[in-house]
């Protein structure tokens, strides 16, 4: 490591201990707090590295008006703490260090808000309008480095797995597939946009066109779209892609990297070595998600054929008609009072737009509306679905609606009644996803679901001749305590068949070749079976961390509304910048 002494520092504020006592050091750093005790002043100075105690005679005027966030200079011995003031919370806290002299190198006007204490109640926008002292605070910058040791450790993994990294383009063109595209004006080229890459989809493939084999890249990307606590305009993701491979060969990455990368750097995490392989089908049954959290020991159960034909009214109709019904067992709820089951009767109302929660309690005997209208064999069949001492919630509706609503009601039980261990890391895949499903605006009234370039699991045959519902997509979600992080797949490299699948959601040949030209064009010269993932490194860091927004985990972000406090961006420009990309702003209606 290259040395960090210089005329400023002989030592950082974070190394000093009781094997320095008697040297004569240098510091510099920011002044992060101040106490006067009269005859003596106490400042701890933080630098990168740390915080060390410097101690100054008291009653000296030019220390005095330095205020918090200045950075000075120091010149001192090291001297040993009494017993009784060592600080064990700090690895310099053996140690002080008795002023000789100091120096100030910049002084501080007065805060926006302290950096010392951590205080989160600062509004979000003015933290990010002064994200350069925000930055400052300890649980934040530690943030930032812990995020720094990640992307080191995965770039050594990357390379050690036989991986080769290389940079794609930044300005390229705009994709119809996807988000909305963030878009450039050419200067050069009237009337005409770059388009910032919402991935570098193309350009990985092109690789493996090109003979590469492995590619890895730690990648930008960029989408136009709504931002929540979990998304961001621009993000990171670790960006793969590799040649002569099946699916399996492309989760192999994922299991061997992301287990290795939690036990690096959660020290508990309590990782399940088991990494299930879960069908979609399977997942929105059992789960109500495709995203699920697997640390919720609630599976979610069809009871619609017990329903069926039931004296229950409401559900036996509604099935007739083609409504399922879904059960959510909820452990060791049967002395629940009543103004439980009425509260997540209103969340099913209210939050979830049914109208109502039907639920059976299972104690010595069952209890409720419900089990009232069913017979002794139906209750039976129930009752081994929920156990003992517990309740079965129940959702009736259309398919999709009810598998989405008893995975959130899942999800409630499961945070509601405490079943989730926090310390717990699990992983799975998430697979067999439909390849097109319905859409309305599509041409067609069908879209793709997931990646339009992912490889169908059909032949060409089957494209032309099945329904395309039923098509399934070699494609894989990895899943990490219910967030999505990874997706991937193998890749079309089929001209004929990647036309036949474009032309299923209303693209012609001609839009095709328009619109990815280039690729399609490759795939004219030898393309190799080949495909690959992307993992989101913002979000991986931040379950890591377990904050609760993206914005604890990026050193610059926008604020939710897409905009740079502290740089002033979006801004407006000058008519003579908008006359050499040849734009004119039109007045908003």
């Amino acid at each position: 490591m290259l040395s960090l002494k210089s005329k400023y520092r002989t030592h950082t504020c974070g190394e000093l201990n009781a094997t320095n006592v008697g040297e004569t050091v240098v510091l510099s750093g920011w002044v992060h707090r101040k106490r006067d005790h009269g005859a003596l002043l106490f400042v701890d100075l933080r630098d990168n590295y740390g915080i060390t105690q410097i101690v100054f005679d008291g009653g000296d005027a030019a220390l005095e008006k330095v205020r918090p966030e200045s950075v000075i200079k120091v010149t001192g011995r090291v001297v040993a703490r009494d017993a009784s003031a060592v600080n064990e919370k700090i690895p310099t806290g053996a140690i002080e260090i008795q002023a000789e002299s100091f120096e100030v190198l910049t002084s501080a006007e007065v805060l926006p808000f302290q950096v010392f204490g951590d205080d989160d109640s600062v509004a979000e926008d003015l933290r990010l309008k002064y994200r350069y002292i925000d930055l400052r605070r300890e649980s934040l910058h530690k943030n930032i480095l812990f995020r720094n040791r990640v992307m080191k450790f995965i770039r050594d993994k990357m390379w050690d797995m036989g991986f080769s990294e290389f940079q794609t383009p930044i300005l390229t063109a705009s994709s119809p597939e996807g988000a909305r595209d963030f878009i450039v004006p050419s200067r050069n080229h009237h009337g005409m946009f770059y388009a910032l890459p919402q991935a570098p989809q193309q350009f990985k493939q092109m690789i493996q066109i090109s003979g590469f084999d492995r590619y890895f890249q730690i990648a930008p990307c960029f989408r136009d779209e709504d931002l929540r606590a979990d998304r961001l305009l621009e993000f990171y993701q670790l960006d793969l892609e590799m040649s002569f491979v099946d699916l399996p060969d492309i989760q192999a990455v994922g299991n061997t990297l992301m287990p290795a990368m939690i036990r690096e750097f959660v020290p508990d995490a309590q990782i399940c070595e088991d990494i299930p392989h879960i069908s979609f089908d399977e997942a929105m049954l059992k789960y109500g998600s495709d995203k699920p959290d697997l640390r919720n020991p609630i599976i979610i159960s069809d009871v619609t054929e017990v329903f069926r034909g039931s004296d229950f009214g409401i559900f036996a109709n509604a099935v007739e008609n083609g409504s399922v019904v879904r059960a959510i067992p909820a452990p060791n709820t049967a002395d629940k009072p009543r103004s439980w089951f009425d509260k997540l009767g209103e969340y099913a109302v209210k939050e979830l737009g049914l109208g109502g929660l039907g639920y059976i309690v299972f104690a010595e005997e069952a209890k409720g509306p419900v089990a009232k209208k069913l017979d002794e064999a139906r209750i039976a069949k129930l009752r081994e679905i929920a156990g003992d001492n517990s309740s079965l919630f129940f959702v009736c509706d259309a398919p999709n609606v009810a598998a989405k609503a008893a995975g959130k009601l899942r999800s409630k039980l499961g945070e509601d009644l405490g079943l989730i261990n926090p310390k717990e890391f699990r992983l799975c895949w998430i697979e067999n996803f439909p390849f097109f499903e319905e859409d309305e605006e599509s041409p067609t009234g069908i879209a793709f679901t997931h990646n339009p370039f992912s490889f169908p699991m059909a032949t060409l045959e089957e494209l032309n001749t099945k329904n395309p519902l039923e098509i399934k997509a070699a494609q894989f979600d990895m899943v990490l305590n219910g967030a999505e992080i990874c997706s991937g797949g193998l890749r079309n490299y089929n001209p004929e068949v990647m036309l036949k699948c474009f032309d299923i959601t209303g693209y012609s040949e001609e839009v095709v070749k328009e619109k990815f030209g280039g690729m399609y064009t490759a795939f004219q010269y030898g393309a190799p079976p080949h495909g690959g993932c992307a993992f989101g490194l913002d979000r991986l860091v931040q379950i890591m961390l377990d904050e609760p927004n993206l914005r604890q985990v990026v050193i610059f972000p926008t604020n939710q509304r897409g905009q740079d406090l502290m740089m002033g961006a979006p801004t407006t420009v000058t008519e003579k910048q908008l006359r050499e990309v040849h734009i004119q702003v039109r007045k908003k209606n």
